[in-house]
């Protein structure tokens, strides 16, 4: 490993190491948690899943069947987090290591995204158990750019999860997608300023580097620790498909018009009620006053 490349041979990794490899010639990248014995669990876009985004989706490249491990491909119905083989998880590509505790230097001098991070990983037993407990409750909903591959294998290996959802999630990968058109995009005021077009370049290769510095999660200050028992609650992340959330909301709809129908008809009981006692109390009065 080092700065040029993250690629390791079989034998250099570990159980508990966030390991990805390069699929569509290195347009992007596929990550997941090794957990030993040749065994993988990573998270991949849930089968007959669609979305409006149009995205490699690593599930794609997952084989239907394992010729040498039975239990390969194994996940929970509505769940993209899968257990494959080492094998099948890199397909036809190279095995590379996700690096932790970088220094910033270090950090900035790695142009691609998704490679490394300054954040400081947990223990392998506690990484193992993240995925494993993930991969029997699942890891929401996948979202390219707030919840992908990357997004769960930095999430087993650090227990830190982004409090802003509107924003990038924890990829390195997809701030690098967002970051490259915001760096020229606010560099364009720079260039009545900058002469040439190599002092305009050198500007916004700094600004593409300090907004995906700002974006690591190891730097950014809008992440907590959660312990994965309580993603859940925290997070709502019930492993719920969309059908079966659009039954729930209609099902809520119903239970609210009937409770205003009741109140509608307390409301008429009650105001029938005074009514009738504003009579009674008419009545009585005419009845004194004669």
């Amino acid at each position: 490993m080092g700065l040029l490349s993250n690629r390791v041979e079989r034998t250099q990794i570990k159980a508990g190491d966030h390991i990805y490899t390069w699929r569509a010639i290195y347009t992007y990248s596929h990550h997941g948690i090794y957990v030993g014995g040749s065994k993988v669990v990573h998270f991949t876009r849930e089968q007959n899943a669609s979305s409006s985004i149009s995205y490699p989706s690593s599930a794609s490249k997952l084989p239907s069947a394992c010729p040498i491990f039975p239990d390969c491909g194994f996940r929970q119905p509505n769940s993209g987090v899968i257990l494959s083989c080492l094998d099948c998880f890199l397909g036809n590509g190279s095995l590379y290591h996700f690096e932790y505790e970088v220094t910033p230097s270090y950090f900035l001098a790695k142009v691609r995204g998704g490679t490394c991070t300054t954040a400081k990983p947990d223990p392998p037993e506690t990484v193992i158990h993240r995925a494993m407990y993930l991969l029997q409750n699942g890891f929401g909903n996948y979202d390219v750019f707030q919840n992908n591959c990357e997004d769960f294998a930095l999430y087993c290996k650090t227990g830190l999860l982004v409090l802003d959802k509107s924003g990038v999630g924890r990829s390195g990968q997809a701030s690098s997608v967002i970051g490259a058109p915001l760096a020229a995009l606010l560099s364009s005021p720079l260039k009545l300023l900058i002469p040439g077009p190599a002092g305009v370049a050198t500007v916004t290769a700094g600004m593409y580097c300090m907004s995906r510095y700002a974006t690591d999660i190891g730097v950014r200050t809008d992440v907590i620790k959660v312990a994965v028992e309580d993603m859940d609650a925290i997070l709502d992340w019930s492993g719920t498909s969309e059908e079966e959330a659009e039954d729930k909301e209609a099902s809520d709809r119903q239970n609210s018009h009937s409770l205003t129908g009741s109140s509608l008809i307390v409301k008429q009981k009650a105001s029938r009620w005074q009514w009738r006692r504003a009579l009674m109390l008419g009545s009585g009065e005419t009845r004194e006053g004669s």
